[in-house]
Parts: structure tokens; sequence; C-alpha cells
């Protein structure tokens, strides 16, 4: 016999209320627990639909290490069976019981094909391992930073919180059913999982037996803003799918001065082009460059986000943003017509971003350096200062003279935004910046491509606030060139050699570390390559002890450091779907303002061929040329 407890009573007393009351019904749900029924209600539509959960069996699937964004794959890879589940159960499974039971979490990415597939099936799995509500942004589109502002901006209507997310992105590389897919996961500090939650993650789905899913939950409409209210053994389970841009605009406004770049936008000396590349920036781009500041509809290219990007690799670059790239008067041909004045790109999850001037393009080291040094006077968010600012250590050294001479906390550390991330929630660090395009604040714990083209215009702006009714603008190059001549210029490329067979890689770095042992014998070889580069002082792999936790970050890249401050630095990325790419990152440091104006290309071609020979990187690799340049 089963006994009907007190709590049960409660609620049903309170049910039949609401039924003779014609009030909103209430929903009782149960489950069997020592010979009681345990009940809980909640308001609920009158429609809600009722699940079950289903353990299934699995075995652990080889290869499933996510790298220093996530886990990254072919499409193909995760569409086997329970290629996916396995990830996201192993995910749950490494979380404690606060984060995931009862727990609010966003489910949104970039709009790449399986997208919408992969959201349906984790959803179904949030669900079953008791998670009491799913955020969706409409059509399953967030930008990853927009991901991490919903986690620390957006308060439901019943007060709830995010405390995490799965975003479903790979980047900057392709899309398609042949392309790549991806997924990764974010903490409650709006910031990617750290080490010690990644490494679980992997170590789970090296032993994972079994997943939970509630596979008679309906697929949700993603297309539709509102709530579907579900209920299953634990109780009420609520998905809600609203506006993709609203959170991040509203943060967005109350960072930048939007009525100082709405003037800027407005007036007949200046002119603007971006380029979402097919990518979910094309939903923010819209709302806040159209509608808030201004911007022709002719301005904005590839805006309209597609699950294969158009065809293109969403990757903002020179390489790959070739629209862009030849509007803005740097393609191989003219058009004829006067490019704009300012010209940017976004890739696929809009964190990245590539910024232009007329004819001009600036690398993304002297960007963060720019934005640092002109921070404090252009964007009112840092008016009372900046608390530090960091880089990636294969970016160039131009913010670290920024730092210097602004007399700023600075830091180096890996490549992998979540370093910024421990920086930034200790309160040690206001802006940073990576070589790969990767630009941003502490405003949230993410890279963010659209932020840093606001900041771009806001000093654009700052710098012509006197200039829009007479006089002559001051343009991108103009405030580069300046730069220059205030802190040097740090001459920089790098060099992309992607799909690289994964053990010829690794032969070639091990080669690179070996070398080190005798730096004799490394001067050696670089005199007898080019007798007019710089001695070679200090040879490593970089390790990195964080000054927040204490963790100690090991084999972070090979480094070369010259006496003349130059340096070429070796590194295999880890954001690639298959085989190795290998980053060859050169740079040459010139203070003299009389020499700051050499083309790139020459500048470093005595590294270049330095770098290229000592690596024996045909040898090892087979290829004769890289596979992008920047």
């Amino acid at each position: 016999m089963w006994r009907w407890n007190s709590k049960f009573l409660h609620l049903f007393r309170q049910y039949k209320t609401a039924e003779s009351s014609k009030a909103t019904p209430f929903l009782i749900c149960s489950l069997v627990s020592s010979n009681y029924l345990l009940f809980s209600a909640a308001p609920i539509h009158p429609d809600m639909v009722r699940f079950n959960v289903t353990t299934k069996h699995t075995a652990p699937i080889d290869g499933q290490k996510p790298g220093t964004s996530g886990l990254r794959k072919k499409v193909k890879v995760f569409i086997q069976p329970n290629y996916l589940e396995n990830f996201v159960q192993s995910t749950f499974n490494a979380l404690t019981a606060e984060k995931v039971r009862g727990a609010t979490l966003v489910v949104s990415g970039d709009g790449r094909y399986y997208s919408k597939d992969a959201i349906q099936i984790i959803i179904k799995m949030a669900a079953a391992n008791g998670v009491r509500r799913i955020w969706v942004g409409q059509n399953g589109l967030l930008s990853t930073p927009a991901v991490s502002a919903v986690i620390r901006e957006r308060a439901g209507v019943d007060g709830s919180r995010a405390s995490g997310a799965f975003i479903l992105t790979a980047s900057h590389n392709p899309g398609g059913p042949h392309e790549d897919f991806g997924i990764k996961y974010n903490m409650e500090n709006g910031g990617p999982a750290p080490e010690g939650i990644t490494d679980k993650i992997y170590e789970n789905t090296k032993s994972i037996k079994e997943y939970l899913i509630a596979e008679d939950l309906p697929n949700v409409d993603i297309s539709a803003i509102g709530v579907s209210n579900f209920c299953g053994p634990e109780g009420q389970f609520d998905v809600e799918v609203f506006d993709s841009a609203s959170d991040y605009v509203k943060l967005m406004k109350s960072i930048f001065d939007f009525e100082s770049i709405r003037k800027l936008q407005s007036s007949p000396k200046f002119s603007f082009c971006y380029d979402a590349l097919h990518g979910v920036a094309g939903a923010y781009a819209k709302r806040i460059f159209m509608e808030e500041l201004g911007a022709q509809e002719s301005s904005l290219l590839n805006c309209v986000p597609k699950e294969d990007f158009g065809g293109g690799h969403p990757d903002p670059n020179l390489t790959y943003a070739k629209e862009l790239v030849a509007r803005m008067g740097l393609g191989k041909s003219s058009s004829g017509q006067e490019p704009p004045e300012f010209g940017a790109a976004a890739d696929g999850d809009a964190d990245r971003n590539m910024v232009l001037g007329k004819r001009f393009f600036v690398t993304p080291s002297d960007s963060v350096a720019i934005i640092a040094a002109n921070a404090v006077e252009a964007i009112p968010y840092f008016s009372a200062g900046l608390k530090g600012v960091a880089r990636s250590m294969p970016t160039s050294a131009a913010l670290d003279v920024v730092a210097k001479n602004l007399n700023l906390k600075f830091f180096e550390v890996p490549t992998g935004w979540k370093f910024f991330g421990n920086l930034m929630d200790a309160g040690m660090c206001s802006v940073c910046g990576e070589e790969s395009f990767g630009t941003g604040s502490d405003h949230i714990r993410e890279k963010d491509g659209i932020w840093a083209v606001l900041a771009w215009l806001s000093i654009l702006a700052y710098k012509n606030k006197g200039n829009l009714d007479g006089g002559k603008l001051v343009t991108v190059e103009d405030i580069v060139r300046q730069h220059w001549a205030t802190y040097g210029r740090h001459y920089y490329t790098r060099y992309d050699y992607e799909n690289v067979d994964a053990g010829a890689a690794k032969e070639l770095m091990a080669n690179l570390v070996k070398l080190q042992s005798s730096l004799d014998e490394v001067n050696g070889i670089v005199k007898g390559i080019r007798s007019d580069v710089s001695k070679v002082v200090h040879g490593d792999e970089f390790e990195y002890k964080d000054p927040v936790d204490g963790s100690i970050s090991k084999h972070q890249g090979i480094r070369y450091l010259f006496e003349d401050g130059s340096r070429l630095v070796f590194r295999l990325s880890g954001t690639g779907s298959e085989g190795a790419t290998i980053r060859l990152y050169i740079e040459q440091y010139e203070k003299d303002p009389s020499k700051t104006g050499r083309d790139s290309q020459e500048a470093l071609a005595p590294l270049v061929e330095v770098a290229l020979k000592l690596s024996k990187m045909q040898e090892f690799t087979g290829r004769s040329a890289p596979t992008v340049i920047t």
C-alpha cells in the first residue's frame, strides 16, 4: 500500500482549488521512492508533455580529447552512433551536482551544419540528467561572445541565471556535411571550461558505459521565441527560445558611446564595410551597425548565417575574406571604386575579427596594442583606467611596449582564452588579445569580434571628434602609423601549415627542441643561412605558471629569442579537426621611426629564411609553401 505524504495532500488541495476556480492548472508529477509517492507541483501550460528517462548503454570512443577550444571533428565523426552523446554525458559527469541538477544551461552556437540536430539531442540529455531549464538562442544561433554575455548578464523571468553552456561551434573552420563541427562547455563565469574540467571530461569519455536521455521528449521548435514546458520524473523542465541579439546589444551599449560612433557613421567623410562571412555575426550586424549606428545595408557583406558559411572558409584573414579584402583595395586587382575608410570581418562564431583601413591591414598584434593605448580616452567602460593587459605568447610584443610606457600590469599567457579569464576573474586584466585575430576585454570571458570592431570605431570617433565638420579625417592608417612612431613597430607574420601529417609535425617539433640543447650549434646554423640575422640568445619551450591559481602549463610552444629582440615561435595548433597545423611566428622589433614604414614581408625575409631552414620545414612536412600567410 502506498502512503500519501503530507506534501502531496497540500499540493492536491492546491490543485483542486485551482481546478474549481478555473485558475492556472497545476501538474502533479510523481516518482516512487521507499514506498512514498513524492510530488512536485508547478503552474504549467495545459498541454505540457510528460517525458521519461532512458538509460542507454554505450562504450568509449577514441579521440574525444578537447583541444584549446573544445572538441572539433568532421561532421561524419560526430554523427556516428553515440559520439555526441558520449561527450555530452561525460561533460555532465565532470560537473558537480549543483551545476547540473536543477540548473539553467545555455545551448546554442554558430549555426553550422548539424547544430540543429545536436541542440535537440543535448536538450533531451539535459532533461534526463535533471537540468531544470535550457535557454536557446532563436534558430539555435548565439555567437560565442554572446553566450558568455548571456551566462553573465541574463536573468530569467523567475530570476534564474545560467550556470554554464554547451556552445556548438568549430569557430573559424569550414562548415557543411563534409566539413567541421565542434562542441565546448563554458562555465558560470562565461568562460571556457578550465583544464581541470576538460581533463575530467576526457577521462570520462575513456570509461563511459551509459548515458541518460529523454527519448520521448518532443523536438522543440527553436525557430519561434517562447517557452516550452515539460514534466519528467524530477519535475518540471522548460526550454526557452529567446532573441539572440538583445542581451548582447544591451551589453555593448553599456560599454561604448554609441552616439559618438553614430556621428562618425553619419559623416560623409566616413565609410564602413563589415563582412560576417555567413557566420553567426550576421545575426548581430544588422541590429548593431544598421539599426543602432546608422550604417547602410549595402555596407554589410555576407550577413545571412548559413550552415555551410556559403561554401566559404569563415576565417577573417587576408586569404579567406576575399570579398572584403577586394572591397578595401587590398586585392590583387582593383575594382576602380574608392575603398571604404574602415572594414572588418568576423569568423564563424563571431569571436575573431580582422580590422582593415583603406588599402591597409592592421595586424591583430598591433590591434590589441592600439586598443589598449587608447581605451581610457575613447571607451567609456575603461574611463577609470585599465587593471592590466595580457597577450598570448605567440602574439607580438607590441602590447608589452604599451604596458611598459603606460605603467600597466602585463601578462604573457599560453594560447587559449581560459588563461585570460583567470586573470580577469581576479581583477588583474582589462584588455587582452592574441595574434590569431582574437581581441577582448573583461566585459565577458571570451574573445569578442564585434566588441573589437566597436572599439576601433570608438577610437576613430574620438580621434575625429573635431574633424567631422571640417578638416582631414584621421584614418585607420594614420592611427597605426602614429602608434608606431610612439611605441616602435613589431614587424610580424605568421605561416600556417594546415593538415600536416601529425607524425611529421611532432618530429619537426622534437627536432627543434633537441637543437636548443646547444645554442652554439644553433647560431652556427643561423649564420650559415643568413649572416645579417642577429644572434640567438635563448631557446626554450614556453611554460606558464598561473599567478591566480598556481597551475602550470608546459609545452606551450618552442621559442628562439634573438639578441635584437626578434623572435621565432613554433607551435602546434589545437583548433583543427584532423591532421595537424604547424604555426610559425616571426617577429622583429624596430624602434627607429625612419624604418617603421617598410613592407613587412621584405623586412622579415631574412628571419623567414632562417626559420624555414632551421626547422627543416619542407624536409619534415613535404610542403614548399604555407597554406596561409598572415
